[in-house]
């Protein structure tokens, strides 16, 4: 009877020892690889952070600084083998919010273990227009008048300049005038169709009376206070004009990557004519995740 209970005993520790084992020997963690196509570096505030969709609720795969690509990072097998979906989005360099920011940059659903992403969540902006004008209307007078950039369709009354799409929060539209090589500020907005959000460089009258619920137009007129490196006014003949995407709050006070809108001025424009802005040199930003 003991020689029966010992080899009972032998039994049961060796498949103790042998579940112990095999359990040891599963993986815990698995390697996610992310190879992206134009994105650019962040302000020094700011960082990309990557997010698993697993089961809906997003599981963070680190955060990253350097646009060299692939990078590779180690997330947890289970979470890997079962996410739907990956999204990139910029966080605050010392986010203490556990959840992703609302400005997401990419995402794409996985397919096998490859998910294509790019940066439609921001939005489509594959039949986006633009027209714009120079002029300057806060100066009072018709002197100038190539010191200014106006987004919109002049007529009676003016429309809008814009065919742009609505963007989701974390995001905002700026205007640029780049001028001597130096991009200048037109001001950031969300509705095509109103004032925007900066008029640090027009002159002291008022902008023409509101030609719709929402105000008047996007734009600048260059008239005062010169950034370090310009003279108001100028001339925008030869500048040129881009519309970007940027995001909110932003990163940086140079344009961010995405650029859907984007004209060369002229060097015998007209003002007060409408000018088409082209497509820009990015509108698109994509790539791939492999697990």
């Amino acid at each position: 009877m003991k020689k029966v209970l010992n080899l009972a005993m032998v039994f049961a520790l060796t498949a103790f020892f042998v579940a112990c084992s095999n359990n040891d020997n599963e993986p815990t963690t698995g390697n996610l690889t992310i190879n992206l196509d134009g994105l650019e570096e962040l302000g020094t505030d700011f960082v990309y952070e990557g997010w698993l969709i697993v089961n809906g609720a997003p599981v963070s795969t680190g955060t990253f600084t350097s646009v060299t690509f692939p990078q590779t990072f180690s997330v947890g097998f289970n979470d890997l083998e079962a996410a739907t979906k990956f999204v990139l989005s910029i966080e605050p360099k010392n986010d203490t919010d556990p959840a992703p920011s609302k400005t997401k940059i990419l995402a794409g659903d996985f397919s096998g273990n490859t998910a294509t992403v790019n940066s439609n969540i921001v939005g489509d902006f594959s039949n986006s227009w633009g027209k714009f004008i120079l002029a300057t209307p806060t100066d009072g007078m018709n002197n100038n008048e190539r010191s200014g950039v106006w987004f919109l369709t002049p007529g009676t009354p003016p429309t809008a300049g814009l065919g742009l799409p609505e963007l989701e929060d974390g995001w905002k539209y700026e205007g640029w005038a780049v001028i001597n090589g130096k991009p200048v500020t037109t001001g950031k907005f969300t509705k095509l169709s109103a004032t925007d959000e900066f008029g640090g460089f027009s002159g002291v009258n008022a902008l023409p009376a509101p030609n719709g619920p929402d105000g008047f137009f996007p734009g600048e007129d260059f008239l005062t206070n010169a950034p370090d490196g310009q003279t108001f006014p100028t001339d925008l003949r030869g500048a040129t004009i881009v519309i970007s995407v940027e995001p909110s709050p932003d990163d940086s006070p140079a344009p961010f990557a995405l650029k859907p809108l984007a004209k060369k001025v002229a060097t015998d424009a007209v003002d007060h004519s409408p000018i088409d802005l082209g497509a820009g040199p990015k509108a698109s930003i994509t790539g791939s995740v492999k697990r």
